[in-house]
């Protein structure tokens, strides 16, 4: 009985360590300016019209041929997050600007 014991004990506690290692890890990897927010479609759905602001942009960070050109919002342009540096003169000029990102989800 105490062999159980301590093999659950052992296996729980390597659990909180390997989580604990991975919020870190994570923590650590992630830069401040990642995210600053997560938006609802009710919040893209204000900004999203005809005729788009000019300093609106939504952008479509999926690959292009893949989900890009088999659908996306209307008026997205497409630049793939393993291109956005190559791809940045697509960028709005105005720094102020509103960018609205969107991929396969928030991973």
């Amino acid at each position: 009985m105490k062999t159980r014991k301590a093999i659950f004990m052992s296996i729980a506690l390597a659990a909180v360590m390997l989580m604990t290692i991975g919020t870190s890890v994570q923590a650590a990897e992630k830069p401040d300016w990642f995210f600053h927010d997560i938006v609802d479609t009710a919040f893209v759905k204000q900004h999203v019209k005809v005729p788009m602001a000019e300093d609106v942009m939504v952008i479509d960070a999926r690959p292009k041929r893949a989900k890009y050109d088999k659908g996306h919002i209307p008026m997205a342009v497409s630049i793939p997050d393993s291109k956005f540096g190559k791809m940045i003169d697509k960028l709005p000029k105005e720094k102020n600007a509103l960018l609205i990102f969107y991929c396969g989800g928030p991973t």
